[in-house]
């Protein structure tokens, strides 16, 4: 099942995510809704707080490569990124929950992470390259940060009136969103 993805402005988003337990009510049902909105969204990956709720899961799925190599795909419960290492680089990121908006982002290019699979097995993961930069990505999510939050704050002035456009609805997506501060019509 498909599930709307919730808008920039949204407090959920800024929410830091609790942990889950293995009783997590529904939690197989939940990850398989989450992939399946990431698909039909054209993401690499989404983070529980993007389909409305305040807790540590996330998925990531950088997708097949140019020679149909299986890419990097994994379920991120109670995540913890332990390290991050090497020399920044710059990679123009967007995100579901903020359309048509993407900017360059800085981020390390290895991570060591701990989490639990949807087997609840437990995994401490050295990651490179892309797969690294998504988990990045998706972790800040966890943590109550979005990409916009690394920019300067020129920029993040520059982008102020998008913003407010898509917390309020005024954008046109290929998949369901909520707006928190879409306008009731009467």
């Amino acid at each position: 099942m498909k599930l709307p993805i919730v808008a920039y402005g949204d407090p959920v988003l800024k929410k830091i995510g609790t942990d889950i337990d293995k009783d997590y009510p529904e939690l197989k049902q939940l990850i398989s809704n989450m992939f399946d909105t990431m698909y039909y969204a054209n993401g690499v990956g989404l983070a529980a707080p993007q389909v409305g709720l305040p807790i540590r899961l996330f998925i990531v799925d950088t997708g097949d490569d140019d020679n149909g190599k299986p890419g990097y795909k994994r379920v991120f419960i109670n995540a913890q990124i332990l390290e991050e290492t090497g020399e920044a680089w710059s990679f123009n990121e967007g995100c579901l929950s903020i359309p048509d908006i993407r900017e360059n982002i800085m981020r390390k290019p290895n991570i060591k992470v701990k989490y639990f699979d949807e087997n609840w097995v437990e995994h401490t993961d050295d990651v490179d390259g892309m797969p690294a930069r998504v988990i990045q990505h998706e972790y800040d999510h966890i943590e109550g940060k979005l990409f916009t939050d690394k920019v300067s704050i020129l920029r993040k002035t520059m982008l102020k009136g998008k913003l407010d456009a898509i917390s309020k609805g005024n954008i046109q997506t290929d998949y369901k969103m909520k707006f928190p501060n879409k306008s009731k019509k009467r």
